[in-house]
């Protein structure tokens, strides 16, 4: 059941500050809070410049952002469709089990139903047995036969031909 004071919408310019700690949080949640590289001005470009690379969906009560959502487009030669990536789902944590999540990710599906899209993709931690429950609650399939792979700055620079 979702807060009945909560509004979800697409995230703009002005929430940038706010943007910027919700993904400091949940750098912290995730136990790498010292990985956090970006600043506002990148994400003002990124998000909010002429070719957007990502996209934000935030949660608000009484116009605070609570909680966010950043996803963007890929494509799957299989299903010959666009797809969603869930790149971050994040709810600030005195407002967890409020229905928050869930309304991020009803909007985002509705986003891929207006898109046309094929799935909607994303990772959670192994140790992150309450966002387990909870994908698993919303229909989400925990497919465990597929592992992330990841190329960092490094390994792309020695993997590029120069």
């Amino acid at each position: 059941m979702i807060q009945k004071n909560i509004a979800i919408r697409d995230a703009e310019n002005r929430d940038i500050s706010s943007i910027m700690e919700l993904i400091c949080l949940k750098a912290e949640f995730d136990g790498c809070a010292e990985s956090v590289q970006t600043t506002p001005e990148k994400l003002k470009d990124d998000l909010f410049g002429q070719k957007p690379l990502a996209f934000v969906l935030v949660a608000e009560i009484d116009r605070n952002l609570v909680g966010f959502a950043t996803y963007h487009f890929t494509y799957s030669t299989f299903l010959a469709k666009p797809c969603i990536w869930l790149d971050d789902l994040y709810i600030k944590t005195e407002y967890r089990s409020k229905g928050i999540g869930e309304g991020l990710i009803q909007n985002l599906c509705k986003i891929a139903q207006l898109k046309g899209c094929g799935r909607i993709d994303w990772t959670v931690a192994a140790q992150n047995e309450r966002g387990i429950k909870f994908y698993q609650r919303i229909g989400a399939k925990i497919i465990q036969k597929a592992r992330l792979c990841r190329l960092d700055i490094e390994a792309i620079s020695q993997n590029s031909y120069q």
